[in-house]
């Protein structure tokens, strides 16, 4: 098992391997070095191993920092200066975009510290990242000494992990319980459903995973849960709930999610320990309240008591209902500070609710509120862009950036023909900035609504040698769903390639676990034959249980029917069309309710495409090449070749002179962070905004939050790009410009390029449709396309990636084969999907073809 809480140097708490980065929208969990606290664990009452520790740091030769109130002060603006100052109610600071929140939440601690008389083990201030909590502790210290290794600064979950540790006897379990991560829960998930005999197609077992997270996140336990449950579906999901929780306890276990709705359960279970931690924290600060979820929003209330939900109880002759909340209702709440902007609320999909800091107001009724809305980051012409999208958005608070700086250069505008003339742009603009001295590559961001947007980028700036970095995801080609695919299509290309044959095995599961694999290997080893021929041979195998030897046949016949579709001569996209489908690997990640597998779903999808970009454009060697022994222009086996060749990281270049590399990343990842160059990519309605929320209120106004982020971001140059069509499964999709761009004004944007030129014929597409997409300049104005619909998403649909009838063949007909020429039919069988024909092709001999994936035509 592993921990995500690095910041903890409490016993029992295992070191964390995060291992790869997750491939989906979401940011991922930071990995710095364990930041050591000066507390013990344990003391809580008094401030003496700080003030032991402080004795120290000054006997060795330090000087005592000097804190002077109003230096704390010096440079701040008004609303700056009042946030630091204020005192008594609940206090909300509603920061925009690089407003200075860090600067005033630090002087803040460091003022309380400083004028207030605050004890630094009276302060909790709560971020979302080990590294923010460590940076903020470390500018802390940085005004007002070592005395603030004393505060508890942390995130939510290492917060409670340090009060579950401390309190775990009252609820059952010891201190020293494990944290199970992402990977063991799914694992715990997976034995569960199989303990309970559930079928995976059925009930999958990250789907459960998945809706056990949100119930948990909304604080339902499992019994809440099973009285609710009211189909099918909810009672067994209920069942796997009970079992996991079971186990969990079994184990002297918790979940991530877990910690959190534990801790609130504590809180609310028993009365003293509340009236211990509102007592000892008298002042609690939360960064990010934006982003956080029903459970920490809880847990906020909880421990800071100041809520009008948190009135003590009464009985009807005004008695307290509950004698200890006699004393809870004697402790004055706790300075409440709250930090965040609700116009870059981005995590809706990972739990985050908008309405705790929209309606922050209303949980505490005498609460202050001050805006930040000075920008000491962009340029005015970037804000004034920001602001004109945001205000798009209903229910939100007025708020203005502006900035004392510069107005700036106008934002850039650029229509492509295709997602590669966009890439292709980029790569030169940047080229150009950098000769000019403008720029260097470190200087520049490139954001994308999905991952698999990355793709097209990365190939293109390979080939002309620009050096990136892929943050918050992996490579394209590295990603373990595109690496599954990959590798059935390599055993199809040789079915003796022993590496990808065991790694697809079992993926997605059919019930070939390692026990099975190992009894194959060993027979493999004993006959002295390949592993491959040791599947064919599976009754031979010693010790083999009959349902995974039966396993291992299915998996054979499966990869028969699939080297048919090779054999019939079908490019490499029917191929992966074939793959997709027979194997289940598409069927599993539909099925499933996972935001990563929907991600996961997208990046299949741009290497379909890429297959059939190959199909209809497969190119030819250069001049003088060597080809023998090559395998032919428009195999399998060539297209396999020539992905390995663009997949191979060795071509990506070092950063030899210092200039620093181009960073890529999604808009979520990109969250927190500045870049002087800022380039926004597929700016397309169905792209970003997202397909999922053109047609719901609330998601939409999501993507224009997450719109407003990505604008804010760049601090000097900004970037909008988008394609007139991309493709998607293979297949064009022509759509309209995003409404992101139309809300913004024209006289803020120069567009070098405002329409499309002919489809490159290359690409195999036909440029009709291309006649109804929007164009921008200067002058000419912007008007939204009523001709062109974005294509459905294949998140639950059923698309084929190549759309093609299946050619009805009869004994004696004449075809015609894009491989092996004219022919005669001599023989057919089966039907629809399944059709199947016998083909006498002469010197090439007969062939026995599937027709659905065959290139065959009759004539």
């Amino acid at each position: 098992m592993t921990s995500l809480f690095d910041d903890l140097p409490l016993p029992g708490f295992e070191s964390p391997s995060l291992g790869s980065s997750p491939a989906h929208d979401e940011p991922p969990l930071d990995e710095e070095p364990p930041y050591e606290e000066a507390i013990p664990d344990g003391l809580f009452e008094t401030d003496l191993a700080a003030q032991d520790e402080r004795d120290a740091y000054y006997r060795n030769g330090h000087a005592r920092p000097v804190i002077d109130p109003e230096q704390l002060l010096a440079g701040m603006n008004d609303p700056q200066r009042e946030a630091v100052l204020h005192h008594g109610s609940p206090l909300l600071i509603v920061a925009g975009a690089g407003s200075g929140k860090t600067r005033v939440l630090t002087h803040r601690i460091a003022y309380l510290l400083a004028a207030r008389g605050a004890q630094p083990g009276e302060i909790l201030a709560i971020t979302f990242t080990n590294k923010a909590a460590g940076e903020m502790r470390e500018r802390v210290e940085q005004l007002v000494g070592p005395r603030a290794r004393a505060m508890w600064v942390s995130t939510f979950h290492s917060a409670c992990v340090r009060i579950l540790r401390r309190e775990s006897k009252l609820l059952g379990f010891t201190s020293s319980f494990s944290i199970y991560d992402s990977a063991d829960s799914q694992r715990l998930m997976s034995l569960v459903c199989r303990d309970l005999d559930l079928d995976p197609k059925q009930f999958p077992p990250k789907s459960f995973t998945a809706k056990v997270s949100n119930l948990k996140n909304e604080l339902i336990d499992e019994e809440t849960y099973a009285d609710r449950a009211a189909n099918p579906m909810e009672k067994k999901l209920a069942e796997a709930y009970t079992l996991y929780q079971r186990r969990l306890r079994e184990a002297n276990a918790l979940d991530f999610d877990d910690i959190i709705m534990t801790t609130v359960n504590l809180l609310q279970a028993f009365p003293d320990v509340a009236e211990h931690y509102r007592r000892r924290f008298r002042h609690i600060l939360v960064d990010e309240y934006q982003d956080t979820n029903h459970a920490q929003y809880t847990l906020v209330r909880e421990l800071s008591g100041g809520a009008l939900s948190d009135a003590p109880k009464l009985t009807a002759d005004g008695d307290f209902v509950n004698p200890t909340a006699a004393r809870l209702a004697q402790i004055s709440p706790a300075e409440l500070c709250v930090v965040g902007d609700a116009d870059q609320s981005i995590y809706a999909f990972r739990g985050a609710t908008i309405r705790n800091i929209l309606q922050f107001e209303e949980d505490y009724p005498d609460a202050t509120t001050i805006l930040l809305e000075q920008n000491y980051r962009s340029t005015q012409t970037i804000l004034t862009a920001a602001n004109a999208v945001i205000e798009r958005n209903t229910n939100r608070r007025k708020k203005n950036l502006w900035t004392a700086g510069d107005q700036g250069e106008r934002v850039v505008g650029y229509v492509a023909d295709d997602e590669h003339g966009e890439a292709q742009f980029i790569a030169d603009e940047i080229d150009r900035l950098t000769d000019e001295d403008e720029a260097r590559p470190g200087d520049v961001a490139i954001f994308y609504r999905t991952n698999a947007q990355s793709r097209v980028f990365e190939e293109v700036f390979i080939r002309v040698g620009l050096p990136y970095k892929v943050v918050g995801g992996v490579r394209f080609y590295e990603r373990k769903e595109v690496r599954d695919i990959l590798a059935y299509l390599r055993v199809l290309s040789n079915p003796e390639d022993t590496v990808p044959l065991r790694r697809i095995l079992n993926v997605p599961k059919r019930g070939i676990g390692e026990r099975a694999e190992a009894m194959v290997d060993a027979l493999a080893a004993r006959e002295r034959i390949s592993f491959a021929q040791a599947l064919q041979r599976v009754d031979e195998a010693y010790g083999m249980a009959a349902r995974s030897a039966n396993a291992v046949k299915k998996f054979n016949a499966m990869m028969a029917g699939l080297r048919q579709v090779v054999e019939s001569g079908a490019g490499p996209a029917a191929v992966l069309e074939a793959v997709l489908e027979e194997s289940g690997y598409l069927a599993e990640l539909q099925a499933s309710t996972d935001p990563q597998d929907e991600t996961r779903i997208e990046n299949l999808q741009e290497l379909a495409s890429v297959a059939l970009e190959y199909e209809q454009d497969p190119g030819e060697r250069p001049e003088g090449e060597d080809a023998e022994g090559a395998p032919p222009v428009g195999s399998l086996a060539d297209f396999l070749e020539r992905v390995a060749l663009v997949a191979d990281s060795d071509q990506i270049p070092d950063d030899e002179e210092g200039q620093g590399v181009i960073t890529m990343m999604t808009l979520h990842t990109a969250k927190g962070l500045e870049f002087p160059v800022v380039f926004l990519t597929g700016m397309e309605d169905g792209i970003f905004p997202h397909m999922r929320a053109l047609n719901q209120v609330k998601e939409l106004e999501e993507e224009r939050r997450l719109a407003y982020v990505g604008l804010t971001r760049a601090r000097q140059r900004l970037y909008l790009t988008r394609s007139v069509l991309r493709s998607a499964w293979g297949q064009p999709a022509y759509n309209p410009a995003s409404r992101f761009l139309e809300e913004i004004p024209d006289t803020l944007v120069d567009w070098k390029r405002t329409g499309a030129a002919a489809v490159p014929p290359a690409r195999g597409f036909s440029p009709s449709s291309s006649g109804g997409s929007r164009s921008y300049g200067s002058s000419g104005g912007s008007a939204r396309s009523t001709t062109t619909t974005p294509q459905p998403g294949w998140a639950k649909s059923a698309r084929k990636v190549t759309e093609r009838e299946v050619v009805a063949l009869a004994v004696g007909d004449r075809v015609s084969h894009d491989s092996f020429g004219l022919g005669t039919v001599v023989a057919t069988q089966g039907v629809g999907d399944k059709a199947q024909a016998t083909i006498d092709f002469g010197t090439t001999g007969r062939k026995q073809l599937l027709l659905r994936y065959a290139p065959v035509e009759k004539l």
